[in-house]
């Protein structure tokens, strides 16, 4: 049976409050008193209970992240740099799988609530009306990721996916590819789905090409098999194209496996370029050139922004992080 605060302080001679004020660097004793305390916690193996210590802090040390999607591999990244911040800050995380649904997002926010979390990191997905008014009467700091609110005042940590989009595209055309398709998520995610659909047509326009609907093929999602689907649509659609922007590297290795299967060899006859630089896209074959998105330190800066929240109990600014070109070998110059 594990040593309770009461065993300590009867041992160490003391009072309850005593052995709390030193477990919770107060003030009130000698030091004589906190060394006895100390080698009595030690001797008796003592833990103290985190839930009863966070009612006398008022912090419980967890954060909860709201992720759509636990199989994703972006969802990977992010999660390794929010816990690798919150262990540096002496926290946990509690990670709720939402798949996006309503009912099931409000249900995790109420365990969040009772479990008297410290803050919360939002990731990948609209915050709707329903969610922001809920969080809001919690009284925790909350900070989204991968994702922003055109409708509520809340911090995030995010690239600017119109700009990538537009980078990746460019990339594209710089290597010498005029006829070039897009395979994107759903075309009314306003997070990930209509600005890279935009950051695709702007650089075509920008470089004089006009964009054509039928170079764009919109899926329910980002995942391989919308890859595998959309890549075939695309290339019944527009036979003639040389090159295939994905909107994230599942999709990406999606289409390499459907041009496997059609006998189209990439990137001799087909380049492919992807979208979030994945450990994925690294193991491909062949090796995936991408647009990356620094996404262990998109978790990282988030988790800390919560931290800071709860430290100076100020606002802080959104950041936009930065993105770059990562090549492999899926694309060829065009000749």
């Amino acid at each position: 049976m594990p040593y309770t605060i009461k065993d300590v302080a009867k041992k160490a001679n003391v009072s309850i409050a005593t052995v709390s004020r030193i477990l919770n660097n107060q003030t009130g004793f000698s030091e004589k008193t906190k060394k006895k305390v100390l080698q009595v916690i030690e001797e008796l193996g003592y833990h103290p209970n985190a839930v009863a210590r966070g009612l006398v802090n008022k912090r419980t040390h967890t954060i909860g992240v709201l992720v759509p999607a636990l199989s994703s591999m972006f969802v990977t990244g992010v999660l390794s740099g929010i816990e690798k911040a919150a262990n540096e800050a002496g926290s946990s995380i509690i990670v709720c799988h939402t798949e996006s649904k309503g009912g099931k997002t409000m249900n995790y926010l109420q365990l969040l609530n009772e479990k008297r979390i410290d803050g919360i990191i939002f990731t990948s997905e609209i915050l709707k009306d329903e969610y922001y008014e809920f969080i809001s009467k919690m009284g925790i700091p909350m900070v989204l990721l991968a994702t922003k609110s055109p409708k509520h005042s809340v911090p995030y940590v995010k690239v600017d996916d119109l700009r990538a989009a537009y980078t990746a595209t460019e990339y594209l055309l710089k290597k010498g590819h005029t006829k070039i398709g897009m395979i994107s998520g759903d075309e009314q995610d306003i997070i990930a789905g209509i600005p890279r659909i935009e950051g695709f047509k702007n650089a075509l326009e920008d470089y004089g090409i006009t964009a054509d609907d039928n170079n764009i093929v919109t899926s329910r999602g980002f995942g391989f098999f919308d890859g595998v689907e959309g890549s075939k649509k695309l290339l019944q659609q527009s036979p003639d194209i040389t090159a295939i922007f994905a909107a994230s590297d599942e999709i990406a290795i999606g289409a390499l496996s459907s041009a496997y299967q059609m006998g189209i060899k990439v990137p001799d006859e087909l380049s492919i370029m992807g979208y979030d630089n994945l450990s994925l896209a690294e193991m491909s074959i062949p090796p995936l050139t991408t647009v990356a998105q620094p996404l262990v330190e998109m978790g990282e800066k988030a988790a800390k922004m919560v931290f800071t929240m709860l430290d100076s109990d100020q606002q802080v600014e959104s950041i936009i992080m930065p993105h770059e070109v990562v090549e492999r070998v899926s694309v060829k110059e065009k000749r």
